[in-house]
């Protein structure tokens, strides 16, 4: 039988060829569908999504809200993997909650869901870098958690380009700014917005908005563990094997 850390490098390498494979056309499709959708959202939802976004995106960097334990220094990856999939429960039941509350209630009281869950998300990114063992008191880690988002929320032409920063991410994060107003948050929460507005929309809808928040907050969830698992093994392999990327 293989060990633990022999099937998460199997893991990781499937999930690299996903990262690295190129944008379909059904995706390509999709986004001009998406940018024409764009364009019949009320302001209002627009408004609420952006602000919304920014505000996290500026707390995150300033790491006043989310830091609140020491990074967890000993641990195997089985050791370490296993604590973050216990806290996926948690963050995916109260994800699930606030999408099928929130959903009952049409336009007004199903916009609150888009700042909870973008909350709910960070905080388990937060949790789940300091489970791996990185210190989120440093700037740079905090940067990272953003990177990790952009990539589980992004169109697949985005995603691209953010994986192949993140592979080199060592020498990639000397590059870039130290001050959090030079943060592209903008390019930030339109990606984030375009990957979420389709199915979010739904949930507005009275009637069936309690079914699509519940199941879509569930599997955004699931998508996130999966970029984050793999994202942080990223950068534990990489100090560990040189030739991971090979």
């Amino acid at each position: 039988m293989i060990n633990y850390e022999e099937k998460a490098i199997r893991e990781f390498k499937r999930w690299q060829g996903k990262m690295s494979k190129k944008p379909s056309i059904r995706s390509r499709i999709s986004k001009g569908i998406q940018n024409k959708v764009n364009n019949i959202i009320p302001d209002k939802v627009h408004r609420v999504i952006t602000e919304a976004i920014k505000n996290m995106v500026k707390v995150v960097l300033a790491g006043s809200k989310f830091i609140t334990k020491e990074p967890l220094t000993e641990g195997s990856l089985e050791q370490r993997e296993n604590l973050v999939r216990q806290k996926l429960k948690f963050y995916k039941k109260a994800a699930t909650v606030s999408g099928a509350g929130t959903g009952v209630g049409g336009v007004l009281v199903g916009l609150a869901d888009f700042p909870i869950l973008l909350s709910l998300k960070m905080k388990f990114l937060f949790d789940t870098a300091t489970l791996y063992g990185f210190d989120v008191r440093d700037y740079r880690e905090r940067l990272y958690i953003l990177y990790v988002f952009q990539l589980a929320f992004s169109s697949d032409k985005k995603r691209i380009e953010v994986y192949e920063q993140m592979v080199d991410w060592n020498n990639y994060v000397k590059k870039l700014p130290l001050s959090m107003e030079m943060f592209d948050w903008k390019t930030f929460q339109q990606e984030y917005r375009d990957y979420m507005d389709l199915a979010k929309m739904l949930q507005l809808v009275p009637g069936i908005g309690a079914i699509v928040g519940a199941y879509a907050n569930y599997k955004l969830m699931d998508k996130l563990e999966e970029t984050a698992i793999n994202a942080y093994r990223l950068r534990l392999f990489n100090d560990k094997y040189n030739d991971i990327q090979e």
